[in-house]
């Protein structure tokens, strides 16, 4: 098995014994393109989602309101596709940052992921023990402790 293959199976492996199964992989610079994320989900029998492009169809024809009210349960139909044994890969995860959602982004997948194994693309970063999403003068920016939460840098895709 690969080195990357194994830290992919290591890190499912251990969300796996934890309430909340989920992994982040850090992608702050997004140097690591979605292709990249849909072939390892190729390679390990993963699902892959991209977020993004099925949540914004799923949310098309709702008003705003119906929106914030019905996002959870869209985000987890989506979710449902794969077979909750399947660990699935979630890219393109920034639609939940935008504050017309009215959501807290890292909350509604932790809640997921206690039903399923989901591995998120964060386009973010740790400083000072904090995971953060974009810069805090931006609408979309949030702030979280890092404690509980797995890890896979993206960088390390790379080599």
């Amino acid at each position: 098995m690969q080195p990357l293959e194994n830290e992919f199976q290591t890190k499912i492996t251990q969300a796996n014994q934890q309430y909340h199964r989920l992994i982040l992989i850090l992608n702050h610079d997004t140097r690591v393109k979605s292709d990249v994320f849909n072939k390892i989900a190729e390679q390990l029998s993963l699902g892959y989602i991209n977020l993004g492009l099925e949540l914004s169809q799923g949310l098309l024809n709702l008003t705003e309101r119906q929106r914030t009210l019905r996002l959870s349960q869209v985000v987890e139909q989506i979710i449902n596709k794969f077979s909750k044994e399947t660990p699935v890969i979630l890219d393109h995860i920034e639609i939940l940052f935008d504050p017309s959602l009215k959501v807290d982004p890292l909350r509604l997948i932790r809640g997921l992921s206690r039903d399923q194994t989901l591995i998120a693309v964060w386009k973010g970063h740790i400083t000072n023990g904090y995971l953060t999403y974009a810069i805090p003068e931006h609408p979309e920016y949030h702030k979280y402790p890092i404690q509980d939460l797995n890890f896979i840098n993206a960088d390390d895709l790379l080599t």
